[in-house]
């Protein structure tokens, strides 16, 4: 039997399937500006001050869009806008009719998976809560 990410829309997953497409990588949580001029996306090393780094996972999820106003609640109907999501993504793979990496847990069987193939943000970002947002800027890092 084929598994529901690949039998299923993004429209038909259930809530608890939706949720599970997330690896745990982190990346969304990225503090990001956009230049202005050339609408280039310009990534720091910094993450929202709720991730719990070590885990990458929100502290505060369940209201998540309250106490940070900027940040989404991922739905399939707003997934294909967000260009600025990682191109490891799932939700964002799925979307674009992409299969799933070996390392994503729901194949992998690992929730670790992500953390061992060196995709997610544990080891490599400062929390939002350590840096002055007027020196934010100073945190943007070339690819």
């Amino acid at each position: 039997m084929l598994p529901f990410w690949k039998t299923k829309q993004l429209t038909e997953m259930t809530p608890e399937e939706w949720e599970s497409l997330c690896d745990g990588c982190a990346r969304c949580c990225i503090i990001k500006f956009e230049d202005e001029d050339t609408g280039e996306l310009l990534l720091t090393n910094v993450v929202c001050r709720y991730l719990d780094i070590y885990h990458c996972r929100c502290s505060c999820y369940s209201d998540h869009s309250v106490r940070v106003p900027t940040c989404l609640t991922l739905t399939p109907e707003i997934i294909k806008t967000l260009y600025w999501m990682p191109e490891t993504c799932a939700y964002r793979l799925l979307a674009e009719g992409k299969d799933l990496p070996d390392w994503h847990p729901l194949v992998s069987g690992d929730p670790k998976s992500v953390h061992k193939a060196g995709i997610s943000v544990r080891g490599k970002v400062v929390s939002a809560k350590d840096i002055p947002e007027d020196d934010l800027p100073d945190y943007i890092v070339e690819d």
